[in-house]
């Protein structure tokens, strides 16, 4: 289940490769409107990647005090309707519930997520596999940074293959996390799915 786009293999979840690269100190949406104000071609780009928030706060859920609120992931078959994983309840069910995949077939996965009150940098979506305990696939992607909005904001993987044959078919651990640039964990789960050699409605 692995593809080209993948851009690191982190031993698990919690923790990365070391690398030299350090990210930029996180700043504020008001600091980022003080910087330069004369410039004009700097603050156009300010007023395009903060859209809402340059208003003022954006805060859709008040009771919740996170920057990232992860709403759903979705699969997302060739030729097929999507099916779609609610993060937002009680997430220990999630094992309990178990996609069905038709072994080769194309698929790609959504994220949809809020982000409210300040500027998320670098996010990312972790993924590890496994099959009978034993790590089959693991991946990164890349996400990016997201300025506040009202609306849910999301991010869709590319397509991957599902692994077909014999022994591919069975059933799957699938531990995901949301996280960023900074280490902060803004959602961490575990989802099952199925390989079958045909789709079961």
């Amino acid at each position: 289940m692995s593809g080209d786009h993948e851009v690191t293999t982190p031993d698990d979840l919690d923790h990365e490769p070391e690398s030299t690269y350090k990210p930029p100190p996180e700043k504020t949406i008001d600091q980022i409107l003080e910087i330069d104000q004369d410039d004009e071609s700097l603050r156009k780009y300010k007023e395009t990647l903060l859209g809402q928030a340059q208003t003022g706060p954006i805060i859709v859920e008040p009771d919740n005090p996170r920057k990232v609120i992860v709403k759903r992931l979705v699969l997302i078959p060739t030729d097929r309707p999507e099916i779609s994983l609610d993060l937002t309840g009680d997430l220990s069910k999630l094992k309990k519930e178990t996609f069905v995949i038709k072994e080769g077939v194309s698929y790609r996965i959504r994220i949809e997520f809020l982000v409210q009150r300040e500027i998320v940098h670098g996010l990312k979506y972790v993924q590890k596999t496994s099959k009978l305990g034993i790590t089959v696939d693991k991946m990164t992607h890349m996400v990016g940074s997201y300025a506040p909005k009202t609306e849910i904001q999301s991010y869709t993987t590319p397509a991957e293959d599902a692994p077909s044959g014999l022994m591919a078919r069975g059933s799957y651990t699938v531990h995901s996390l949301f996280t960023d640039d900074d280490k902060n964990e803004h959602l961490k789960w575990e989802w099952t799915f199925e390989i079958k050699k045909d789709w079961k409605d």
